[in-house]
């Protein structure tokens, strides 16, 4: 559409004003990234902001065949992003806009205030799920027990806080039953606003019965409900931040997306959060990944079924897992550990939408996939063999 737009035909007709309409249209997105959650409110407010110039310029541009390109254009892109035809438009004045509430827009101000070439921010992601296992936002992928009220974050803008209950009686494996977020005042882009799911009630509002934050048409702080009680999103577009709550079987799992700078933003009594440090050494199952493997060998030979009472053996639940997950990821073996130790065929889904709500927030597409780390003796990457030891001594572990 813009090279047709930009072409030289523009000059042919100088009282038609469509190039002015496109240079603005290019002023207002070219600082968009679509991977953000406010793509596209911004990219239809440009739109609309298109078509109101076009519209001005209708007479003076009858003649001209890139006028009525950009029309059809415009109407073909409003489509495709399903933007209303009434609704806010973009600044006049698209080199000074300045949305306070709007953290993209941040990186953009500075520089044309300062002159100075900014760098765009660095997103970080951080999830929880399952029995549980902990992405931190340095992409380290552990299973720990923290029984009890944790910190995930805690930091000067954001609070979120999750409760783990033991899930099979005489193991140390537990999951998440409660989820407390605190989003902390910021200047007039929010008040303080608390948000607090619990097992069987995953509620679409803050606490205080309120959907959103701040002005309300701003949307600088909203909750979408997706699936009613099962799947809801936050969106923090004052810090730039996206969060994700399920509830899968009688669990909840959590995922967030939250710019660097943000995140780093604590004092030195905050440094307790598990998305940050990780867990504390006393509370991980895994051993950071190093196994004694002749150990595990002694215990458990190569093939026995593992804790038959959970209903699955190590085949089955491979087998289980491998239906919804094709890629044998950290998130694969995750799952057929959680159905080794509990029998909840629901850890199965969390763990597939874990992996989900890695490939829409995370910011790396080369990071979704973490692959276990080889072994002693010589075990590699993938192998089969490597990958049951480091299951059945996980599980041994739990049961200690």
């Amino acid at each position: 559409l813009l090279s047709v737009l930009c072409s030289g035909d523009c000059q042919l007709h100088t009282s038609c004003g469509i190039q002015k309409c496109t240079t603005d249209f290019v002023s207002f997105t070219s600082h968009l990234n679509v991977a953000l959650e406010d793509f596209d409110l911004e990219f239809c407010k440009a739109l609309r902001a298109y078509s109101v110039c076009t519209y001005r310029n209708s007479k003076v541009c009858r003649g001209n065949l890139v006028y009525h390109s950009a029309v059809l254009g415009i109407g073909d892109l409003m489509t495709q992003r399903n933007c209303t035809k009434d609704g806010p438009t973009s600044s006049t004045n698209p080199e000074m806009s300045h949305d306070p509430c709007d953290y993209s827009g941040h990186t953009e101000v500075r520089e044309h205030l300062g002159g100075e070439k900014t760098p765009p921010p660095t997103y970080l992601f951080c999830g929880l799920f399952g029995d549980p296992h902990l992405r931190t936002f340095k992409d380290h992928f552990q299973t720990c027990k923290v029984e009890g009220a944790w910190p995930l974050i805690d930091n000067n803008y954001l609070s979120v806080q999750v409760t783990n209950v033991p899930v099979v009686a005489g193991s140390s494996a537990t999951a998440t039953n409660k989820i407390t977020i605190i989003f902390k005042s910021y200047q007039d882009c929010t008040d303080q606003k608390v948000y607090q799911a619990v097992t069987d009630d995953l509620p679409a509002a803050f606490v205080d019965g309120t959907t959103s934050g701040g002005d309300g048409n701003t949307r600088s702080l909203h909750i979408v409900e997706k699936v009613s009680g099962k799947y809801i999103e936050m969106h923090a577009r004052y810090i730039g931040t996206t969060v994700y709550i399920r509830q899968l079987g009688h669990y909840l799992t959590l995922a967030i997306r939250m710019p660097r700078e943000l995140v780093m933003a604590y004092e030195e009594s905050q440094d307790l959060q598990l998305c940050v440090n990780g867990c504390p050494s006393s509370e991980r199952i895994d051993q950071s990944g190093h196994l004694p493997l002749p150990v595990v060998e002694k215990l458990l030979p190569w093939g026995a079924a593992a804790h038959p009472r959970s209903g699955y053996t190590l085949e089955t639940a491979t087998t289980k897992c491998h239906e919804k997950m094709l890629v044998k990821d950290i998130y694969f073996y995750s799952c057929v550990f959680d159905l080794l130790t509990t029998g909840d065929a629901n850890f199965t889904a969390a763990a597939h939408s874990a992996l989900q709500d890695v490939e829409a927030l995370h910011p790396s597409k080369e990071h979704w996939h973490i692959f276990p780390r080889s072994g002693g003796g010589g075990v590699g990457r993938g192998s089969k063999f490597f990958v049951s030891l480091v299951l059945l001594c996980l599980i041994l572990v739990a049961y200690l």
